[in-house]
């Protein structure tokens, strides 16, 4: 997915926030099954990465915009 818009880039830096929130959640629990912990972190950062990726790209093509 590419954003296209400040709504977008808005939106997304939101959902960023929650994930790395609930990512530093589970890292600080005990309570569930490690191997489901482990499973589910490893999905969180893929999805953070996804969305720091996606962020990155938006913001290079909005100065690379402004520079032409």
């Amino acid at each position: 997915m590419n954003l296209t818009s400040e709504i977008e880039l808005v939106n997304t830096q939101r959902k960023l926030r929650r994930l790395e929130e609930k990512y530093r959640a589970i890292s600080e629990t005990t309570d569930e099954d490690r191997e489901l912990r482990e499973m589910t972190k490893r999905s969180f950062r893929r999805l953070i990465n996804q969305l720091k990726e996606e962020i990155a790209r938006y913001s290079a093509g909005l100065s690379s915009s402004r520079g032409a």
